[in-house]
């Protein structure tokens, strides 16, 4: 393949996109909603996290207060009404317990505060001043259950329960050490991003040759993570200590598991997802995704992802190449590991017969099936990644239809598994419970499984390390624009009614049609033109990669990194302010290490290199961030090993520690922001659908 120098033209089309959207959370863990009407008593108008109904109920509890004070009314007024505001999660502090009242400015607690000492900006302090002999009756400012032990609750003014001002804002405040975002009476109130530069290139390493779609770090923490390619295998690999010029200790002969004879194999079938339990280390159960044919294997026969239940009729969906609807089917299966002992972290091996059939689902066509699967870091349960199941379009609008599981991310509670007589009555798929808080709870239109949907192909997905509640998806575009999305709790992601930021006008509708003003869809937080990252070598595809938390590029740190296919470009995204769910995205430039362990293959007539097909990304222990091609395994390496520049680079010639151990690698993942920036001083840092 030879790759082109982007021009002006691209860069143009590059700069013209819209930069940024914002990523809204509601205290339920939703994206809010778009008003038809403003609120008549908290007056939100466009998006707020509050319905006619909820702002009804904030009324009536504010006029039972009966607060004589106009002053003190307005105040309490504006803080029971940020239960609407689009920010209402952050500012409430949703984990792990829901607040009754967000956090308020408080610039007084901390001297880095970026706010200015006004009384607007320290609106902790003007609560107190204003109300702390005012009667209130049913107060949202009841005292935190482990303090003022002995005051009674129902105390009525807030001088009968805290002492002093600061004792109050103690409890209600917050400040920019401390939070990252609180309320000022008036709007949401970001603190400032740290200002790390910005990285002048990304620097790439070769450490292996191999080919492969997944790679996922070992649970007990050490430097040894797992492969797996397309049709089938999965290997138990060892990763080389940063700057030692090691390569990958993989021995390809000796798989650690070996699903070939399962797996259907072919350009838009195989292996495509692979995930350990949270508990792996103890219980060895470990999970992957693939494709299986039923025309060639007995156990896969799953219902067709096209009946009755959603509007749809097999015998009317037509041949796509050669293959019969629901042929071919996606499946989630259970394995465990051989151990003898009772240390499963120790395995080498994996026992090739599957313990449960997880997930069995017949698929409408022969594309766009997504597959990954993953655990979510804070609820423990299986996150699984479908496409809308294939054919330009999705005719039968599969991702819209909230009883199909196709063009969805669901969510399944693995570890609670009904009795096989249930299962049938529950109408699931397989083995595997609803977790109760998922959409379909306050939400009966929405199939139980359903986590988010409006997706057309969602291609590799991460959870942010550090702030667990960001979940970046990349989703595969239709004709022009490749994006990613922050996925929440029951969010509708647009497809197929838009593509990225526009509308989508299918070519056919046998399915029927979505409406515009039907829904209210959360756009994309970051994307692209296939025109502004193709340079006409074909379409797009869009790759998902990872929020970069390793100490071995600080430029990179916190930044979003993700691809294209084609491998010509990579892209970082910012969020600035941090906390604000704003995003810019600029393309980065890569180079070769000039230690790299394996010569990277050079671009023809070029010293930059040629990467071939990016089919993925990985983490590891120490989180740094790894490339999975066509042409081999690259690793994110120290800048200056490509002639790049980051201030923060400690360019000393001696590597980092390895993560060795389980104890090493869990002091990285949680140490605090604050820690993380001082090692940056004082540490030494050393298929897709076509």
């Amino acid at each position: 393949m030879r790759l082109l120098v982007m021009g002006p033209l691209i860069l143009l089309l590059i700069f013209l996109l819209p930069n940024c959207y914002s990523f809204p959370l509601c205290t339920d863990s939703r994206a809010p909603v778009t008003l038809k009407t403003p609120l008549s008593f908290c007056s939100y108008n466009g998006s707020s996290c509050c319905n006619a109904t909820d702002d009804a109920a904030l009324e009536k509890w504010f006029k039972s207060m009966n607060i004589s004070d106009a002053g003190c009314a307005s105040v309490v007024k504006s803080i029971l009404c940020v239960k609407c505001d689009p920010f209402s999660a952050e500012l409430f502090n949703v984990e792990p317990k829901l607040k009754t009242v967000p956090t308020l400015c408080n610039s007084s607690l901390s001297s880095s505060s970026v706010q200015s000492k006004d009384s607007a900006k320290d609106f902790c302090t003007q609560v107190w001043d204003t109300c702390k002999d005012i009667s209130i009756l049913n107060s949202p400012f009841e005292p935190p259950s482990q303090g003022s032990a002995g005051l009674p609750i129902s105390s009525n003014k807030l001088t009968n329960v805290w002492q002093s001002g600061n004792d109050f804002c103690a409890a209600f405040g917050g400040s920019s050490s401390d939070q990252s975002v609180c309320f000022n009476g008036k709007s949401v109130s970001f603190n400032s991003t740290q200002n790390i530069p910005a990285p002048k290139g990304l620097c790439l390493e070769r450490i292996g040759n191999g080919s492969y779609l997944n790679m996922v770090a070992h649970p007990d923490g050490s430097n040894r993570v797992f492969f797996s390619n397309q049709p089938g295998k999965i290997w138990l690999a060892t990763v080389p200590e940063q700057g030692s010029g090691g390569t990958l200790i993989i021995d390809e002969a000796d798989p650690f598991l070996d699903l070939t004879d399962e797996v259907y194999y072919s350009t838009q079938f195989g292996l495509f997802g692979l995930a350990f339990h949270p508990n792996y280390t103890a219980n060895g159960r470990l999970f992957v995704s693939y494709s299986c044919d039923k025309d060639k294997s007995a156990s896969c026969s799953g219902r067709c992802s096209c009946n009755s239940d959603v509007g749809c009729d097999p015998s009317k969906l037509g041949s796509d190449s050669g293959a019969q609807p629901c042929q071919y089917q996606s499946v989630v299966a259970e394995y465990t590991v051989n151990s003898s002992s009772s240390m499963p972290s120790k395995a080498e091996t994996a026992r090739p017969l599957e313990v449960r059939r997880i997930f069995t689902m017949g698929l409408p066509y022969t594309s766009n099936h997504g597959g990954q699967i993953l655990f979510g870091p804070a609820d423990g349960y299986l996150y699984f990644m479908m496409g809308d199941g294939g054919k330009k379009g999705d005719p039968f609008n599969f991702s819209q239809n909230k009883k199909s599981l196709l063009g969805k991310i669901m969510r399944l509670d693995i570890d609670n598994i009904p009795s096989p007589s249930k299962i049938s009555d529950l109408g699931l798929w397989g083995n595997y419970s609803i977790p109760k808080d998922n959409p379909s709870a306050d939400d009966s239109e929405l199939e139980g499984e359903i986590w988010a949907y409006g997706l057309r192909n969602p291609w590799r997905c991460s959870f942010d390390t550090e702030r667990p509640s960001y979940f970046f998806c990349a989703d595969v575009g239709q004709e022009s624009y490749e994006e990613v999305d922050l996925i929440s709790k029951g969010g509708n992601y647009g497809w197929r009614v838009y593509e990225g930021p526009d509308l989508y006008h299918p070519l056919e509708t046998p399915g029927g049609n979505t409406s515009v003003n039907s829904i209210n869809p959360i756009f994309p937080i970051m994307g692209y033109y296939h025109s502004a990252a193709n340079n006409n070598v074909g379409s797009a595809s869009i790759i998902g990669g990872y929020v970069y938390r390793s100490l071995t590029d600080p430029c990179m740190y916190g930044r979003y990194l993700y691809a294209d296919l084609y491998a010509t470009t990579l892209w970082t995204g910012t969020e600035n302010p941090e906390g604000s769910g704003n995003f810019s995205s600029t393309i980065i430039p890569f180079s070769c290490s000039k230690n790299s362990p394996i010569p990277c293959d050079p671009v023809e007539g070029s010293s930059l290199p040629s990467l071939g097909y990016i089919y993925s990304f990985g983490e590891d222990n120490n989180k740094d961030v790894f490339i999975l091609t066509s042409k081999g395994v690259y690793r994110v390496v120290r800048p200056s090993l490509c002639n790049y520049t980051c201030p923060k680079e400690n360019t000393t010639d001696i590597s980092t520690s390895p993560a060795g151990t389980s104890s090493s690698a869990s002091n990285l993942q949680n140490v605090t922001r604050k820690v993380m920036l001082f090692l940056f001083v004082s540490l030494l840092l050393t298929t897709i659908s076509f």
